[in-house]
């Protein structure tokens, strides 16, 4: 085949669509049949003659996903805010989120108790029991504060948790769930506590999609924490009916390409169904890397039950970072991010993906972490490796941040003061891990003299957003808000999803003709029609 036989010009011309089909074609709530007469396909009437039809049954954003998770979590759109930590995953957007028929998760971890209660107060009030959820993230070096918030959860009868970060299953979480169990008037096992997991590794998920471990069940019991009769009724429930295939995302993660880990998910998810035969039928969502129409109706269109959203919603104006960090994620480009130590799990290794531009954090985050895989204490460290941590990294003296770490140890946890005053190497982990705490604490405040220092959890799903957004009212970031983010890409995802039900019908139809350029939240208020999203 030469040149000439594979030019454009080679090709049949494309059959056009009627510009007053288009516009039918965005009342997403309405079936419409399309017919095809003199190469141009049009509303199918009474004068529109032609062999070829095409019909686009109704695809509203409330019916995506899997709509047996909504009915029950009490939500009208399969969509989540993830819970980022230290109260990124703010109060506001919980509220904004459950005030239109939406679930975000209150980024509790990292904060402290008294902070997490407060906010369990403020949302009893404001969302007067529309659905919202709580973070748990596992904390293997300090175990004593996971199992305080699960006290705390319990206490308080917070019912939904994230659970995130778990490389396995604790006891904390398993009284958790377990919390409450018991057999209603007509036989069914009923667990009041819900649990919805995150995890990017199938040995993790297998875990939360089987019964609790008979081990650590037996430790509740002897605990007292659990009855007898509980820990038979657990055998039959899984540790998380609901579980999120956390892919490509900001923060903690394992870099998986949503397009393998969803289905691997899927399948296991199916495979513990038929295993186990729980009454809770399993479900699978997916979050890391959706942040336009286009990723969301992917992940639905492979069959995710839901999609959770993390990184754009830091860069709401209601998230709990500040303007100094909106204004550098509105810049950032998908290839503007960087795996650096995680600071809650230093000493494993363990990394977190963060913006790299405007920030020397990982740079000097991972410098500190080789340090600490050298030198076996703060003394052994080179005399110039010191002087110089302590005149661009810690600005004050060694000794000076063991005393401010050792203070705030002796109120968080005693242990880990008297682990460092025993263990020279421990002492050395909780000063280099004082930096990378208190990184994202600057960014969240925008603290100016620390800009260069701060810590912004971001994945390539950021640069993505700031693409599409490009050239409309979400590239202002005093423009962005959860809300108008989830509605836009709801709709857009719907009807992406029926540009290609179309498509596939031989209908000539791309995306980009029928989706809409995203719309500031007044602007959906103000057009809200059977054709949008009803806010």
């Amino acid at each position: 085949m030469t040149q000439k036989d594979v030019s454009s010009s080679a090709w049949p011309a494309r059959r056009a669509i009627d510009d007053s089909a288009l516009e039918v074609l965005r009342d997403l709530s309405r079936t419409v049949t399309l017919r095809e007469r003199d190469g141009r396909w049009g509303l199918s009437d009474d004068t529109l003659g032609g062999q070829r039809h095409a019909i686009a049954p109704p695809c509203r954003p409330e019916d995506l996903g899997d709509t047996t998770f909504c009915r029950d979590t009490g939500i009208r759109y399969p969509y989540l805010s993830g819970s980022m930590a230290n109260g990124i995953g703010s109060a506001e957007i919980v509220e904004a989120m459950g005030g239109t028929g939406l679930l975000g998760f209150f980024g509790a971890a990292g904060l402290s108790l008294a902070e997490i209660e407060k906010t369990i107060d403020r949302l009893e009030t404001s969302l007067a029991g529309r659905p919202c959820g709580f973070n748990l993230i596992h904390t293997p070096n300090e175990p004593q504060i996971e199992k305080a918030v699960v006290d705390l959860y319990i206490r308080r009868r917070v019912r939904l948790v994230e659970a995130s970060a778990f490389l396995g299953l604790t006891r904390p979480l398993l009284r958790y769930r377990l919390d409450g169990i018991h057999r209603d008037a007509q036989g069914r096992v009923v667990t009041p506590n819900r649990v919805i997991a995150k995890a990017s590794r199938i040995e993790v998920a297998s875990k939360f999609f089987a019964p609790p471990s008979a081990d650590l069940v037996a430790d509740l019991v002897r605990a007292g924490e659990l009855t007898s009769e509980q820990a038979d009724l657990a055998r039959e429930v899984p540790v998380a009916q609901d579980l999120t295939a956390e892919a490509d995302s900001g923060g903690h993660t394992d870099n998986r390409p949503l397009v393998t880990l969803l289905p691997t998910f899927l399948e296991l998810c199916q495979q513990r169904n038929a295993e186990f035969g729980f009454a809770q039928r399993l479900r699978v969502g997916v979050a890391g890397g959706i942040s336009t129409p286009l990723s969301a109706a992917a992940a639905f269109a492979m069959g995710a039950g839901w999609i959770l959203t993390g990184t754009i919603n830091q860069a709401c104006i209601e998230s709990g970072s500040s303007d100094a960090v909106r204004r550098l994620l509105a810049s950032t480009e998908q290839a503007d991010v960087i795996m650096a130590p995680a600071p809650d799990m230093f000493e494993m290794g363990v990394k977190v993906q963060v913006l790299k531009r405007g920030t020397m954090f990982a740079m000097r985050a991972t410098k500190l972490h080789d340090l600490y895989r050298r030198y076996a204490s703060i003394d052994d460290l080179p005399s110039k490796e010191r002087a110089s941590l302590e005149k661009t990294v810690f600005r004050a003296p060694l000794e000076k941040i063991w005393q401010d770490t050792r203070e705030f140890f002796l109120e968080r946890d005693p242990s880990q003061v008297e682990r460092a005053e025993r263990d020279p190497k421990h002492k050395l982990s909780l000063v280099f891990r004082w930096y990378l705490g208190l990184a994202s604490r600057w960014a969240n405040s925008g603290e100016p003299t620390r800009a260069i220092d701060y810590q912004i959890w971001c994945g390539p799903a950021m640069g993505a957003f700031n693409e599409w957004v490009k050239d409309s009212p979400l590239a202002d970031p005093a423009e962005r808000r959860v809300v108008a983010v989830a509605l836009n890409i709801l709709e857009g995802a719907s009807l992406a999803l029926r540009a290609s039900a179309l498509r596939f019908q031989g209908v000539p139809l791309e995306h980009d003709q029928l989706l809409r350029k995203p719309v500031s939240l007044a602007q959906l208020e103000e057009t809200s029609t059977a054709a949008r999203v009803n806010v």
